[in-house]
């Protein structure tokens, strides 16, 4: 896994987090993640971070949430910082974040804000900064089984660009960008360490193939 050597040290990590809960958002240490914001609480959001951390933890809602305004959270996201941002002519922030640590909620915390703030425990992912430079990836296999995924989800892949990439960067990246239902999402962010993600993926990624499964969510924002 790739060092951001602009991410926070470990120690200086904050003790309460604002959140955004988005069902279809995916966001891995060291990986990007656009987004678009557009909701008047989380541009304020977005404007208070850029005014301190510039930290945003992203977080999947619990399925099936009757809820839509306030759903109930899971108990594992993770925390990006806002590296790019812009603004448009129709009061949106075109913002991207990077991955720095997973978090698990603790407990949400009350503010006046509009927008969601919790109480993080950083301690499981210490060590989800050190770098990763291989993970024993079968390539052949890997490209073999995305040649058919990509198949059945008519989707492109830069094929150079994928073999140049360390094996870190590589799981990250397709993780994130492969149309996974929710709770594997959730599980692909879960995963102790890199070695298992990768693991995780490719069994994912098996499955997928043999089922000719179509894609229960697309990842866009």
């Amino acid at each position: 896994m790739e060092h951001n050597p602009f991410a926070p040290q470990f120690d200086d990590l904050p003790q309460s987090l604002a959140v955004f809960p988005l069902s279809s958002a995916f966001l891995l240490p060291s990986g990007h993640l656009p987004l678009n914001i557009f909701e008047p609480r989380y541009l304020q959001m977005v404007e208070d971070a850029l005014a301190g951390n510039r930290l945003i933890g992203m977080i999947q809602p619990q399925p099936h949430q009757q809820d839509q305004e306030r759903p109930a959270l899971v108990k594992t996201g993770c925390a990006g910082k806002i590296v790019e941002f812009s603004e448009t002519t129709d009061g949106r922030y075109l913002v991207n974040l990077c991955g720095i640590y997973r978090f698990d909620v603790t407990e949400e915390i009350s503010t006046p804000k509009a927008y969601r703030v919790v109480k993080p425990d950083w301690t499981p992912y210490k060590g989800d900064v050190s770098a990763h430079r291989c993970l024993d990836l079968d390539r052949e296999k890997l490209k073999a089984l995305l040649h058919n995924y990509f198949d059945q989800h008519g989707m492109d892949c830069d094929w150079g660009m994928l073999d140049e990439a360390p094996d870190g960067r590589l799981i990250t990246c397709l993780s994130m960008v492969c149309p996974f239902e929710q709770a594997e999402r959730q599980a692909l962010l879960e995963a102790p360490c890199c070695k298992s993600r990768a693991q995780i993926f490719m069994s994912m990624l098996e499955m997928a193939v043999r089922s000719g499964k179509e894609p229960h969510s697309c990842y866009k924002h």
